[in-house]
């Protein structure tokens, strides 16, 4: 099933965001390295997902957050699927 997903390094003090189909194997390659930008951030913590019907709509979900450009709009989304 397709997610987009956020996570996050404590080493960056970044969010990263992304989508996938397998979100667990996508998760693990962040944090083996298989990313050049998410090696540098090691180790990630899976913080936030959501589920789609199509792999087009989690890409589509994927830059209207990235579009925001804003920290206080992730840790927003975040903080409300806490709960």
């Amino acid at each position: 099933m397709p997610h987009i997903f956020i996570i996050f390094s404590k080493k960056l003090d970044k969010y990263y965001v992304g989508a996938c189909i397998d979100l667990q194997r996508r998760l693990y390659e962040h944090n083996i390295g298989h990313s050049k930008f998410t090696s540098l951030g090691l180790p990630w913590i899976y913080k936030y997902s959501e589920s789609f019907a199509t792999l087009p709509l989690a890409k589509k979900r994927e830059l209207e957050i990235k579009k925001k450009k804003s920290r206080i709009y992730i840790e927003k989304m975040i903080g409300s699927s806490i709960g």
